[in-house]
């Protein structure tokens, strides 16, 4: 086995988990999941009903990761100046400055992403992409590093608006909670105490060591095979029927670097096929579009099915 090196040694994935674990119980492998697309430089969707613990693990991730962090609590008046900022009169210079907005963070909590409408959704594309935000013709780059942690209620709930296919490309992972199991909420119920807030945690992952495992990240092994099972998997999605629109190159770039991600969080620097196994429904399932009108289960459903019929190498 190739020896690991010292940025995979040094990963506090166990002590991540086991931090969040604290404010929100019984959801570790959706935490490992977020540290992989942390690790991978990518935004994470937090889709799910209200009230399940979306917020609460997007501020405990932040918490984690340390560095400046900034929440926008997405409404429908909501203007695209109120997320990337705009320029503003400054009375000592009697001249127009640009004034950051709360993009301007290491960490972006996006609460309720499609409350807001389409024309605010579309402020947050080219920080997303570019990491960097224009206004009136000029340039102005993000801090790094920057995500975006967002959440989304079902589209279906009173007040909220479908993300555009555009919007939701820009997410690395999405991913949904669900509600605890019988054994946790028994334990929330009985508990004496009122549950830990994300105040408690302390940053594990400083910006020197995330920008090593970001390094570490692009020098994970693929070889020739599993880049083909890769590929062949994706082309299973163009070819099926059950999708107008299959996962496009970009998508599969994505997916190839979640699943690197993976492979260091698993302690290795090769990616194996389980890695892509794994990574295919968060990495790809919101890339796709349905035949007809199929939601969130049935694009996951018949993602898992074309994987099935690929065949992984030995």
């Amino acid at each position: 086995m190739t020896e690991a090196p010292s940025a995979v040694a040094s990963l506090p994935v166990e002590r991540v988990v086991r931090d969040v674990s604290q404010v929100l119980k019984g959801k570790d492998d959706v935490v490992r999941l977020c540290l992989i697309g942390i690790l991978a430089r990518g935004h994470i969707l937090l889709e799910d009903v209200p009230g399940v613990g979306k917020t609460t693990l997007a501020r405990a991730l932040a918490r984690i990761l340390g560095g400046t962090f900034a929440r926008v609590q997405m409404t429908a008046d909501l203007l695209p100046a109120d997320i990337v900022g705009g320029p503003v009169l400054d009375k000592k210079q009697g001249e127009l400055v640009f004034r950051p907005g709360p993009i301007f963070s290491n960490v972006v909590l996006a609460d309720e992403l499609n409350r807001a409408t389409p024309r605010t959704q579309s402020g947050l594309l080219e920080a997303m992409a570019e990491r960097s935000v224009s206004v009136d013709g000029k340039s102005h780059p993000l801090p790094s590093p920057f995500f975006v942690l967002a959440t989304q209620n079902p589209s279906d709930h009173h007040g909220a608006y479908r993300l555009p296919q555009s919007q939701l490309d820009r997410f690395l992972l999405r991913t949904h909670l669900g509600y605890p199991d019988a054994d946790t909420e028994m334990a929330m119920l009985m508990a004496a105490d009122a549950p830990p807030t994300e105040e408690v945690l302390q940053p594990l992952l400083q910006q020197a060591q995330l920008a090593e495992l970001h390094a570490a990240v692009d020098r994970v092994r693929v070889s020739t095979e599993v880049a083909a099972y890769l590929h062949q998997v994706v082309e299973a999605t163009r070819a099926s029927g059950d999708f107008e629109i299959g996962v496009s190159t970009r998508g599969m770039l994505a997916f190839a670097r979640a699943a690197r991600a993976r492979a260091l969080v698993e302690g290795r620097t090769y990616v194996v096929p389980d890695d892509v196994y794994e990574m295919a429904v968060p990495a790809c399932a919101h890339r796709v579009v349905v035949s007809g009108d199929g939601e969130r289960e049935t694009a996951e459903g018949l993602l898992r099915a074309c994987l099935e019929q690929v065949e992984p190498p030995s």
